[in-house]
């Protein structure tokens, strides 16, 4: 009888702080651009196009394919991938309360062994919708 005292009331307590954690859009947000970081620096292919919406689109009307293609060709030229953030601010849209938005510069840099071979400089410009299951699914991407 005890045992089940205390089972309750710590059930209790596990739903309360797990539904707190899901509710948050905004903390969602940041673990999608996270998740998008960390999937990327993984080579996973079809783990980043999970992550895309259907109707992804970037710079200049470049769909899911492209992205697709653009990867593999990424993925086979460097065997280590590393996405690092100078900077980020994610945001909510004021008005569109299923939309978000990620601004950041990112150095992408590709390797074969230890040392990179390659670097490059981007700032990016992220847009992000949620989808009926409430999560948060790339839609545009833009870079300079």
């Amino acid at each position: 009888m005890s045992a089940r005292r205390f089972v309750l009331p710590l059930w209790l307590i596990l739903t309360l702080l797990g539904g707190c954690a899901d509710d948050d859009p905004q903390v969602a947000l940041e673990t999608a651009v996270q998740q998008l970081q960390d999937n990327l620096e993984a080579k996973q292919t079809s783990a980043v196009l999970e992550q895309l919406h259907d109707d992804f689109r970037a710079q200049a009307g470049q769909d899911r394919a492209w992205a697709q293609r653009t990867m593999t060709l990424l993925f086979l030229r460097h065997q280590h991938i590393k996405v690092i953030a100078l900077s980020q601010s994610n945001r909510l849209d004021p008005i569109y309360l299923d939309k978000g938005h990620t601004d950041a510069e990112v150095v992408l840099s590709g390797a074969e062994g230890l040392i990179p071979d390659s670097a490059r400089h981007y700032r990016v410009k992220l847009e992000w919708w949620q989808d009926d299951a409430d999560e948060w699914k790339l839609a545009r991407l833009d870079w300079q």
